[in-house]
């Protein structure tokens, strides 16, 4: 009986640890892109200092932060990245999430 369960224990374990199939793929869902946080309206602020920033809209989510910042990793496809070097102030890159 004992030489039977170990095979079946082996395979369903294996089992367990297959992957699944339909995985999300990184980034925004279809549809969602730099337009979705207004990214593409701030995209010239590139290589300027973040001092030339306008003031946050009402009701917008801004986050302003260094490249080597640490940040968390939640994806919100409505928030505005602005990303600067911190010895400069001068923005390197303007995305969503």
């Amino acid at each position: 009986m004992m030489r039977r369960l170990i095979p079946a224990a082996l395979l369903l374990s294996a089992a367990a640890c297959a992957p699944v199939g339909g995985t999300e793929p990184d980034g925004p869902p279809a549809g969602e892109g730099p337009s979705q946080c207004r990214a593409d309206q701030y995209r010239t602020y590139i290589g300027r200092n973040r001092s030339e920033l306008p003031a946050q809209p009402a009701g917008a989510t801004w986050r302003v932060t260094c490249t080597t910042c640490p940040v968390t990793m939640d994806y919100n496809p409505n928030r505005l990245n602005i990303l600067f070097e911190e010895n400069s102030g001068v923005i390197r890159e303007v995305k969503c999430g």
